[in-house]
């Protein structure tokens, strides 16, 4: 797994590296621009809403986020990162924190629209994921939702299916969201698959 200074050398190339695998349909990136996409859709539907991004990285999706009116907030493990984040998005409220071990204060005291999550939390162990989305949860405001696009599967089964596709360059060292094993902490989750290896995890208060 990347540690701070791994993110750090790659945050300059990473919106390339993401691009190639998404425009050749390769794990893990196919489906990339269409689970954003999606995203951003839900998102805007509502007026100026605030927005906690986790993991912003380069502030793909929060830039487009934040043109629109929203308010944006963001934790990320990167300082390369954020520096590149908030070139885009001066007046974003950006700091930088290591979210497996949970939001950084300042954030834990707001309340969001929506929390917002691309391919970040594959980080998180499943235990790890179930206590830290519990802990998201509370910062909602009422009626809003937690959007999580990621690597991500219905079973169990599929995501064997897409492992052995993609061979060696399976990463072992990430966690990939089985909807269906999540459904048992979090009956009111609904899993949208995207691509053959992303999807969109939706959970309200």
């Amino acid at each position: 797994m990347l540690d701070k200074r791994g993110f750090d050398l790659w945050a300059d190339d990473y919106d390339k590296t993401v691009g190639i695998s998404d425009e050749e349909k390769t794990y893990p990136f196919a489906g990339y621009k269409d689970v954003l996409g999606s995203i951003f859709q839900i998102i805007v539907k509502k007026q100026n809403p605030t927005v906690l991004d986790i993991g912003f990285g380069t502030g793909t999706l929060t830039t487009k986020l934040y043109e629109r009116g929203c308010v944006i907030y963001g934790q990320d493990f990167s300082p390369r990162m954020i520096e590149l984040a908030i070139k885009k998005m001066p007046d974003a409220h950006l700091y930088q924190g290591d979210f497996t071990r949970g939001l950084v204060e300042p954030l834990r005291h707001q309340r969001y629209d929506f929390i917002v999550a691309t391919y970040s939390l594959h980080h998180l162990t499943d235990e790890q994921k179930i206590e830290f989305l519990r802990t998201l949860q509370g910062c909602l405001k009422e009626n809003g939702q937690i959007l999580i696009g990621d690597v991500a599967f219905e079973t169990r089964e599929k995501l064997a299916r897409c492992r052995e596709a993609a061979g060696d360059e399976w990463d072992d060292e990430e966690i990939y969201f089985v909807a269906d094993e999540l459904k048992s902490a979090f009956p009111n989750l609904s899993f949208t698959q995207v691509s053959y290896c992303a999807g969109i995890l939706t959970l309200s208060r």
